[in-house]
């Protein structure tokens, strides 16, 4: 009884949808072995080392995510996927994989990959000079939600994706439809963006597209779009060629 009353006063404490790990559950006075015996009574659900979830309960992406942003250093949506939450989106999947980065080399664990298709990557996009306040944030209206790009810097996440996991075209119309963007912010992620393919396609098609902040973009990348022609060939055996201009 005393067991059946705990793993109650357990659920009162955590929100449903949350995975649970060691170190919360002992900050709420369940040992790793306590917690095991509750595997066994059918009460929690072991879903890899030290991690669990209450029987039958189903997780939730976001909760899942803000989890993992503690395993994963710098661990954020990205990206396309970002500028899908942002409300800058073409066609979306039935069960359209979200798109993480981080900060470190690592790998989704599997209880997450199978509720919730996802692709990592940890690529050095932008220099360390980078002032603080132009990193991922929460979502204004999910304060308490998961780390996600900010427009301007989804842009250029997406746009440095292209000819790896990103389709060009789809990229291109996706860009069409990003009027709205904080030139200042997208300013000084662009001055220290350290890919010449992404500046070079972000300030080349806003030109072409004749977006209100190509100029602002065009004159925050003095110097950052190399000299000569940037050559990029793509697995499907595409050539994409990038001139200075």
């Amino acid at each position: 009884m005393a067991g059946r009353n705990q793993i109650r006063d357990l659920q009162s404490a955590v929100p449903r949808g949350v995975p649970l790990n060691s170190k919360k559950l002992g900050s709420l006075g369940i040992s790793r072995a306590l917690a095991h015996e509750y595997v066994k009574a059918g009460w929690l659900e072991k879903l890899g080392r030290g991690v669990f979830m209450f029987r039958g309960d189903q997780l939730a992406r976001d909760a899942s995510l803000k989890f993992l942003e503690s395993k994963i250093s710098g661990l954020h949506v990205a990206a396309k996927s970002a500028l899908s939450l942002h409300g800058f989106r073409q066609n979306v999947a039935f069960q359209e994989t979200t798109i993480l980065w981080g900060n470190q080399r690592a790998i989704l664990p599997r209880w997450f990959q199978d509720r919730f298709p996802a692709r990592y990557s940890n690529p050095r996009l932008f220099d360390e000079d980078l002032p603080t306040g132009y990193g991922p944030a929460p979502l204004p209206e999910s304060p308490d939600g998961p780390l996600v790009s900010t427009p301007e810097r989804a842009l250029l996440e997406m746009l440095s994706e292209i000819g790896v996991h990103q389709e060009l075209v789809e990229a291109r119309a996706i860009m069409e439809g990003v009027r709205q963007l904080r030139s200042r912010h997208l300013q000084m992620l662009i001055s220290h963006c350290r890919m010449v393919k992404a500046v070079r396609l972000c300030v080349g098609w806003a030109t072409e597209l004749a977006l209100p902040w190509a100029e602002q973009a065009r004159e925050s990348a003095v110097g950052k779009m190399g000299t000569g022609r940037w050559v990029g060939r793509f697995k499907n055996g595409r050539t994409l060629i990038l001139k200075p201009s």
